[in-house]
């Protein structure tokens, strides 16, 4: 799988962790930034990575900052994002089987470095259920086109 991955400086360390466990588990990673701890804006970053999966340049990605939150709004405004932000390994799988989530946020100061990796692969392993589910997809993706 290809996957975008982008953070802002407090995700950074956290970034490169899940970067080297996605290689290690076979997948292509594309990498938005940000190189360093240097203070940036996160929204130039998830922006990146969100219009990577958006467009299918990117199967799935993954955005990081402090608590996670700034990335997944950010990544959100993109049309045909379906971002979650995730701190236990439930919601990932979740969200991939019921709501197709096509990128999950994660927060390097909220969770650590090991339960990171498993919401990680939690969302990254699990598949979409499809059946009920496809209906209220299409509900929430329709609210994109009332604007």
């Amino acid at each position: 799988m290809k996957i975008a991955v982008a953070c802002d400086h407090a995700g950074y360390r956290l970034k490169g962790i899940l970067i080297d466990e996605m290689k290690q588990l076979g997948h292509e990673v594309i990498d938005f930034g940000t190189d360093s701890e240097a203070s940036v804006d996160f929204p130039d970053y998830a922006v990146k990575a969100a219009r990577a999966v958006a467009n299918g340049e990117c199967e799935r990605g993954v955005v990081i900052c402090g608590t996670g939150i700034g990335v997944s709004i950010s990544a959100n405004k993109v049309n045909g994002i379906r971002c979650a932000l995730c701190g236990d390994v439930f919601s990932a799988k979740a969200t991939r089987a019921h709501n197709n989530a096509n990128m999950l946020a994660l927060g390097e100061r909220v969770v650590g470095p090991g339960l990171a990796v498993e919401i990680l692969k939690a969302f990254l392993s699990t598949d979409y259920e499809g059946g009920r589910h496809d209906l209220r997809i299409k509900k929430m993706m329709a609210i994109e086109k009332e604007q």
